[in-house]
């Protein structure tokens, strides 16, 4: 039994475990946001719905389970440790109660005798609840985790990319002990075997201890990145770096608070018992400039299994739009919805239309105003918001559950005949695609964007809404304080689609952008740019 299978580790862990024989049931608020990805129509497999914090939900999905991996934390959310606490104590209760006979959680690494950050305190505190439980539990502690897209991982990243000349805190000189994603689930899987009178914690950590200033060289140097200057400065609080780190990389504040708060501490292993229990990996554990290519070439390939920005949608994708109403409904049910609603038709298939409207945003953009979208992304970002710099998992495909920058994938049919959708779609036409995103920026309301793709004699029709649900009386008011940008972003957007779509059935794909770096790379990237600015001429970029 998997909690957190649509999260970052579980979302790696799971698969893993099914392809080493185990029957895997997966434990998620939403069902549906596991329904694309493609282990789960693997036999051996079921997906039910439980939350952590619904005793009764907790108590039917561990009937019959051997082994709980417990991988949820609720890190963003406003007074976290006491919702973490809670959800503990309802799954060791749930857990006890159905014979379950061990408990696997994934914590901190935390020093001894000193007062922990809230985020460390937390993690620690869980596993304690666990271990005192009456099932017997392992608790594999571990620092930073080094893998494409996760959160650690993006936040080392971009800063270093990002900044050449870097103001740096104290912390910054604090010892670290990364380690490898792929060393974490390996361990993760083999715990499973542990004798049944082993109730402890183990401390997990790559071959590698760093500070994390050594761990932004290391990384630029992986990267080819010229060597970065760092300024010392002590006057940067955590909560201060907080704010930088909310800006200059897709980590938001509320995430990023309490992963630099830990940074106070130094996070280094104590003891390696674990080896005594289960075997190294059969290569060893890797080094950290062996997992940051790695983790860099998955990123250039397209390759990203999950991202930690796959577990935080605030709103379950099953959940139908407000602007779907009944027929029968009167015409004030559901409240005031505005919409923006545009279609047009296109010279081109069905096929190619497609593929423009489900390669939308991250490097490619939104087709319409690009200050206008970077300007209320920056916004977004100085109040606490996810901004456009989360990106997307991979460039040319989405399944349902995805980040795509601010907004949430929440139903995407790619395939339309016998398509499995939800029951918020009622009115697909024969061979049309939809995508539907849900967003997560910060706004006074609820707002949604569909895009669709219908076949038509000679070519297709693209259709286009917009719908905002506003929430009090700065709801209206925001609807109307944009209302006349929507020609710029909403109908450039409908223009452009359509142009980048009839282009691309003329031309062809545009290359994709060169990965690597030396003289081939640089003139493949030239070569794109071309492409680009002829392709952007055509349509009135």
């Amino acid at each position: 039994m998997v909690t957190g299978a649509t999260g970052y580790i579980g979302g790696r862990l799971a698969p893993r475990l099914v392809a080493e024989g185990h029957t895997v049931r997966c434990v998620v608020r939403t069902p549906a946001k596991m329904k694309d990805i493609p282990w789960t129509q693997e036999d051996g497999v079921e997906v039910v719905a439980g939350d952590v914090l619904d005793p009764e939900s907790m108590r039917a999905a561990c009937e019959d389970a051997e082994v709980l991996y417990y991988l949820v934390h609720s890190l963003s959310e406003s007074g976290f440790a006491e919702v973490d606490r809670r959800a503990a104590l309802i799954t060791a209760e749930a857990a006890r109660s159905a014979g379950v006979r061990r408990i696997i959680y994934l914590g901190g690494i935390h020093p001894e005798g000193v007062e922990l950050s809230e985020h460390l305190s937390s993690r620690t505190e869980v596993g304690e609840i666990f271990l005192r439980s009456g099932v017997p539990t392992a608790v594999l502690q571990a620092a930073v985790i080094l893998g494409s897209g996760s959160a650690s991982f993006e936040m080392l990243r971009y800063l270093t990319e990002r900044l050449p000349v870097m103001l740096t805190p104290s912390w910054v000189h604090h010892r670290v002990q990364p380690i490898a994603i792929r060393d974490v689930l390996h361990y993760l899987t083999r715990v499973v075997d542990l004798p049944a009178d082993v109730n402890r914690t183990f401390d997990i950590g790559g071959p590698d201890v760093l500070t994390y200033l050594e761990m932004m060289e290391g990384f630029a140097e992986v990267e080819g990145l010229p060597r970065r200057t760092m300024l010392p400065v002590p006057v940067l609080t955590p909560r201060l770096s907080s704010h930088w780190v909310n800006l200059v990389t897709p980590v938001p504040r509320s995430t990023a608070v309490p992963l630099i708060d830990s940074l106070v501490h130094e996070v280094v292993a104590t003891e390696h018992d674990i080896d005594t229990y289960v075997d190294p990996p059969e290569a060893g554990l890797t080094g950290f400039r062996t997992a940051v290519d790695l983790a860099l070439t998955r990123i250039r390939e397209g390759r990203v299994e999950t991202r930690w920005s796959g577990a935080n949608a605030r709103y379950a994708p099953s959940d139908p739009m407000p602007s779907d109403l009944l027929p029968s409904d009167p015409d004030w049910a559901g409240g005031t919805v505005y919409t923006d609603v545009r279609e047009r038709e296109a010279a081109a298939s069905p096929e190619t239309l497609w593929r423009v409207v489900a390669g939308i945003g991250g490097d490619r953009g939104w087709y319409s105003f690009p200050v206008g979208w970077w300007a209320r992304g920056v916004l977004d970002r100085l109040v606490g918001g996810v901004g456009l710099r989360r990106g997307r998992r991979n460039a040319d495909t989405l399944q349902v559950g995805d980040a795509l920058d601010w907004w949430r994938v929440e139903e995407c049919v790619e395939s339309p005949a016998g398509a499995d959708v939800s029951a918020s779609v009622t009115d697909l036409e024969d061979g049309e695609y939809l995508l539907r995103l849900r967003a997560e920026m910060k706004a006074p309301g609820l707002a949604w964007l569909e895009l669709r793709v219908a076949p038509r004699p000679g070519g297709a029709l693209y259709r286009q809404r917009a719908v905002f649900l506003p929430r009090g009386l700065a709801g209206h008011a925001y609807w109307w304080v944009i209302a006349p940008f929507h020609v710029l972003v909403f109908g450039g957007m409908e223009r452009r689609i359509v142009a980048a779509a009839e282009l691309e059935e003329q031309r062809g794909p545009l290359a994709e952008p060169a990965s690597g770096r030396g003289p081939v790379a640089a003139w493949r990237r030239r070569r794109r740019e071309r492409a680009l600015r002829d392709a952007h001429g055509a349509f009135g970029l």
